[in-house]
């Protein structure tokens, strides 16, 4: 059994990088069902239950240490390439489809809720407040979310499972229903946007050691920088100041994102490195109790996709939008960046651009979404 932080912490990044690591290699199907930091999260679980780990005093300080201090530098991270000045240039057009996505989200979040509050557990709002926190964001707006409104650790696997589940049956319906494309633009008296010109977006140089250091030192000042502020912030019973620590950080993040900084190689991967630490951190922290309510959070999940898509259908009916938008937006919020450009490219290679940034956007705002979403369905929840 361990006892102490430094063997605990080499189990915890074993257990993150392996994953991506056998995908990238091996490319396995049992990836496509879930992805890397699902089977991460998993069997970090599985070891905790095991008793792999005795969490005393040591262990617990560096759990709550190690959450508190890289959620907001991730944050941060993620920011980095968030140019709001391309999103802007995207025009009213697109960014209405992806702000009426938005909308139909939440409102499906409520309705879903609504719906089966009866038979939900009472902590349930919170799994799907960080649920939506994802689907607008992505995998860590869903941990800022989660660590915002104080969830419970045993949670995370109920909001990390639905994600992963009803997300992969999304992708595979946004992907076969191209082919209702015309018909669709007819109904919603739409032009089709194949032919939207937008300016690809920056990329930049491999990362190196130094600059994989350099945006970890960043990463961490900025990190502190953020709780020491949240300090002197007014809280509430939503604004603590653990949201107002991520909050900073974002901030922080959108400025440094419109520096030369933001030319500087190294945050993407740093970023996709912390997200799968931080994912078995919290995981060591879990166990398998409350597994059995996961059919329930898979039936929330399906209702809430299957509300989203009638009201996004109305949308686009009211305001002429077509299908391949409605598509792409869709997938920006519910699969993020690294889904959105394999679905854009498959309805026209034009609107790659437009996918990526459609889902940087998601980045900014899930977690203000998410903390949205909580503080209506907290509210709900009260019988």
């Amino acid at each position: 059994m361990i006892r102490t932080v430094w063997p605990y912490l080499a189990v915890m990044l074993l257990c993150a990088g392996v994953f991506p690591a056998l995908e990238r290699r091996f490319g396995w199907k049992l990836f496509t069902l879930l992805p890397p930091i699902v089977w991460t999260y998993l069997s970090v679980t599985a070891l905790a239950v095991a008793g792999l780990w005795l969490v005393d005093g040591e262990i617990a300080q560096a759990q709550s240490m190690l959450v508190s201090r890289l959620v907001p530098a991730l944050v941060f991270l993620l920011m980095i390439h968030c140019d709001l000045r391309a999103i802007w240039a995207l025009g009213p057009r697109v960014l209405g489809v992806f702000f009426c996505t938005t909308i139909s989200l939440f409102v499906a979040f409520v309705a879903t809720f609504l719906l089966y509050r009866t038979w939900l557990p009472a902590d349930a709002w919170q799994p799907l407040s960080a649920l939506s926190g994802s689907w607008v964001g992505g995998t860590a707006n869903m941990i800022a979310v989660k660590q915002a409104i104080g969830m419970p650790d045993s949670l995370l696997a109920m909001s990390l499972l639905t994600d992963a589940l009803c997300y992969s049956m999304w992708f595979a319906v946004l992907f076969s229903i191209a082919r209702l494309a015309p018909a669709f633009n007819r109904w919603t008296r739409a032009r089709s946007s194949a032919d939207l010109v937008v300016a690809e977006t920056r990329t930049t140089a491999p990362p190196t050691p130094d600059s994989v250091l350099v945006w970890l030192g960043l990463a961490l000042a900025a990190a502190s920088a953020s709780a020491w502020a949240a300090g002197y912030l007014p809280t509430s019973s939503m604004l603590s100041a653990s949201t107002w620590t991520i909050l900073l950080a974002t901030a922080a993040g959108l400025v440094a994102a419109h520096t030369p900084l933001a030319r500087y190689p190294g945050a993407g991967a740093l970023s996709s490195a912390l997200l799968a630490a931080v994912v078995a951190v919290l995981a060591s922290q879990s166990n398998f109790k409350g597994f059995a309510d996961a059919p329930l959070y898979l039936l929330c999940g399906v209702t809430i996709l299957a509300l989203h898509a009638v009201l996004l259908a109305l949308a686009a009916r009211v305001f002429r939008f077509d299908l391949y938008l409605c598509g792409i937006a869709s997938l920006a919020h519910v699969g993020g960046v690294a889904a959105t450009p394999i679905l854009a490219a498959s309805y026209a290679r034009a609107l790659v651009p437009v996918g990526i940034l459609l889902a940087l956007l998601g980045y900014i705002l899930g977690t203000g979404v998410g903390l949205v979403v909580a503080s209506v369905l907290s509210a709900l929840a009260v019988r």
